[in-house]
């Protein structure tokens, strides 16, 4: 019996390496049926062995199969792991060669030309668009990447920033400032402590007075309007300039004023009460968010975080939360101190 399979073209795994879906089928039905002739493998997916053919040829093409020697006709599927490594090395060596040619394209454009005001400042339209920007941002980054982080958002706060821990993978630095009604968002909080954990170096603040990205200090995107209610759907993108420079000088002022936003609760220093509230406690509290909604992001009562704040504000001798949240972190119970001083 004839078995027809139907390819889903959401299951393309490999067609960022340039397989597209229905060779990727072929690929894995070979996978399953390493000893499958070609009539045996046409018989199975309901394809002709003509149509068999040009796709191993492609196949043969990516490195992801090769033809053994006889007859009657067999090809062998090179194992997964080594393919597909291949073909990734191939990209990443075909991008390397992009992104020098788009240099060298820049080197024939004139000079005047590249300092115009027009060509150190762009302006995005459409959501979408502002998405696809800001993306292409994070991609480009090969050291650091700054960012002040604050609603409202082009893309769902509610989901982990795959470019931002691609890039943390490849050993890119990245500095994030939450605003504090950020962490307010449902779920914002634990993303932010996974890409602390990923390697993020995080900082919470009440006063992050923007979004903005910085790329290598070289580009920057931020939103055109201030109007909270359009503020995701425009952006201005900013090349290199005085301009970038005085927003990546306002970066580094917020970030010596901001407090570390530490990826989980740590063990008490040695001499310490053992009975230390998290960390996350008075970095919420100190950077501005309500009783009610730190009581609601670590899951404890109103009763619970009032009492914990008035036991520690005690301890440290604060007379408000923030200066509790730098002594805290000045005493070592957490991250690093804000102001440098050690």
């Amino acid at each position: 019996m004839t078995c027809l399979r139907i390819v889903n073209p959401h299951d393309n795994a490999l067609s960022a390496v340039g397989v597209d879906a229905e060779d990727e089928q072929i690929y894995r039905d070979l996978l399953r049926r390493p000893r499958a002739t070609l009539h045996e493998l046409a018989a199975h997916t309901g394809r002709t062995t003509v149509a068999l053919r040009r796709a191993f040829a492609r196949l043969e093409a990516l490195g992801l199969v090769s033809r053994m020697a006889g007859r009657p006709v067999r090809f062998l599927a090179t194992r997964p792991d080594v393919a597909v490594s291949a073909l990734i090395s191939r990209r990443e060596e075909g991008l390397a060669q992009a992104r020098l040619a788009a240099l060298a394209m820049l080197a024939e454009t004139p000079r005047a030309e590249n300092d115009s005001p027009e060509e150190l400042v762009e302006v995005v339209q459409g959501r979408a668009a502002v998405v696809q920007r800001f993306t292409q941002l994070q991609q480009a980054a090969t050291e650091e990447v700054l960012v002040l982080d604050r609603p409202p958002y082009a893309q769902d706060p509610g989901e982990q920033n795959v470019a931002e821990m691609e890039r943390l993978a490849h050993g890119v630095v990245v500095r994030g400032i939450y605003d504090a009604s950020a962490l307010e968002i449902p779920g914002k909080l634990r993303l932010a402590q996974e890409s602390v954990a990923a390697g993020e170096q995080a900082r919470v603040s009440p006063e992050v007075p923007m979004k903005l990205a910085i790329a290598d200090r070289r580009t920057a995107i931020l939103p055109l309007s201030t109007d909270e209610s359009s503020h995701a759907d425009s952006a201005v993108i900013v090349h290199s300039s005085t301009l970038l420079d005085a927003l990546v000088a306002l970066f580094e002022v917020l970030w010596r004023s901001a407090l570390p936003l530490p990826a989980r609760p740590l063990d008490a220093p040695s001499g310490e009460p053992a009975d230390l509230p998290d960390p996350e406690l008075f970095t919420l509290l100190a950077a501005g968010l309500k009783d009610e909604a730190v009581a609601r992001q670590l899951g404890v009562s109103l009763r619970t975080v009032h009492r914990r704040v008035s036991e520690m504000m005690e301890r440290l001798g604060a007379r408000t939360r923030f200066q509790a949240g730098l002594l805290a972190a000045r005493r070592g119970w957490w991250g690093e101190d804000p102001s440098g001083r050690g």
